[in-house]
């Protein structure tokens, strides 16, 4: 196998070819010395060679001759080689202009058998990946964005494939992102519609009532006038949050500021002081004595936790306190409101920041709210960059909040 692969090495051939050059060379010069041999008997034809030869010499015409006659079977005998390097140099800037599907014939198994058999395997490879990409972005156009273009590291056209992978993610994400809007408008939008009809309904009949003098006495009058105000009492709030929700979400400029929640806090449960004497409940702020400050919206965050602890005494009057505890953790402010009455039932955790979302409706007759408070809570603890979560079991309901702990340490020792 080691000596075939020699016969067929460049440096054999180009060998064999000087050898050969040399060896017809040399056979052409013997014959032609026959041949000059055999004119010189005839005095006919003798004459150009005679003279010839006493005028430049034998050996000259020799060594002219020879390397005329070397270079020329050098170039002929060549020939099958140069001619197949060209070959395969053509094939190549083919393949350079992105015809990948011209294969170079393997004529040998030396260098240039293996030169064209290399190139043909990468030609093939290159012909197969990019058939492969192709056949992604027509998937993609399709409107298939699952569909992901095999990555081959180290590859540059691999390199590509991820790139468009990555193009073909975002785009999926950016119109996943836009149907989701349009639900959520359209979601926005029947709710809006089912919560402003209901009392607008109630109003309507006791108007109506009114209107055509079916009623007893002034007393059964004025029973009708009233829930037809509280009736509208009710739609007005429903109104002013939904305004209000709708204004934060749209990007409602902050006017931020430093705020000690230490003191923000407590000034807080200060105002809340007639409702929770009313529930019976106290509202205990649990805060660390160092100042815990951030950088907010006082008025904004103030409607926040008006929301928590409100709810807290409407849903907790049963644990008789509302606990506020505030602390700072690795960068952190962490702010809690619990109380101690009915556990929120699990299947209504995850929903419970959604629009319109009441996790009974009983409760929600009593209480009149609108569904809107906690996801207008949880759209303002968002746009300050905070989160908030919720916890509930049957010891203790607790909705957590937390921010970006603020880098300006002002009249701290």
């Amino acid at each position: 196998m080691i000596g075939r692969n020699l016969f067929h090495s460049m440096r054999w051939k180009f060998f064999v070819v000087f050898v050969s050059s040399i060896a017809l060379t040399a056979l052409v010069l013997l014959l032609g010395r026959l041949l000059a041999s055999f004119i010189v008997n005839y005095p006919t034809f003798n004459a150009p060679l005679i003279w010839t030869i006493n005028n430049i010499g034998s050996r000259p015409v020799m060594i002219v001759s020879g390397t005329a006659l070397f270079i020329f079977f050098y170039f002929l005998t060549s020939r099958p080689v140069i001619r197949y390097t060209t070959e395969i140099a053509g094939t190549m800037q083919e393949m350079a202009k992105g015809r990948f599907d011209v294969p170079i014939p393997v004529k040998s198994p030396g260098e240039l058998g293996r030169i064209a058999s290399h190139a043909n395997d990468v030609a093939e490879e290159l012909n197969n990946y990019l058939q492969e990409i192709n056949y992604g972005l027509r998937e993609i156009a399709k409107g298939r964005f699952e569909h992901d273009i095999p990555v081959k590291p180290g590859n540059d056209l691999g390199t590509v494939a991820e790139s468009i992978n990555r193009m073909s993610a975002q785009l999926h994400r950016s119109i996943q992102e836009e149907r989701n809007a349009e639900k959520t408008k359209n979601d926005l939008i029947t709710g809006v519609s089912h919560d402003l009809r209901t009392p607008l309904t109630s109003i309507l009949g006791f108007l109506q009532l009114i209107e055509n003098d079916r009623y007893v006495d002034e007393v059964e009058l004025r029973y009708y006038v009233n829930i037809a105000y509280e009736k509208s009492l009710g739609l007005k709030n429903l109104i002013d949050d939904l305004f209000e929700y709708t204004s934060i979400n749209n990007g409602l400029p902050l006017k931020l500021e430093q705020l000690d929640l230490n003191g923000f806090f407590r000034q807080l449960a200060e105002e809340f002081v007639p409702s929770l004497e009313n529930a019976g409940m106290t509202c205990r702020v649990h805060a660390p004595e160092r100042p815990v400050r951030i950088r907010a919206d006082g008025d904004r965050l103030v409607r926040a936790y008006e929301n928590l602890i409100s709810n807290a005494i409407k849903y907790g009057r049963k644990g008789k306190f509302v606990d506020i505890h505030i602390q700072e953790s690795d960068g952190q402010a962490v702010v809690k409101v619990c109380n101690y009455g009915e556990p929120i039932p699990e299947r209504d955790l995850p929903l419970i920041f959604d629009r319109f979302y009441r996790v009974e409706q009983s409760r929600s007759k009593e209480t009149g709210g609108t569904g809107l408070g906690l996801a207008i809570t949880k759209s303002i603890i968002e746009v300050h960059g905070g989160n908030i979560s919720v916890t509930s079991d049957r010891r203790e309901t607790c909705f957590q909040t937390t921010f970006p702990v603020s880098l300006r340490r002002e009249h701290e020792v």
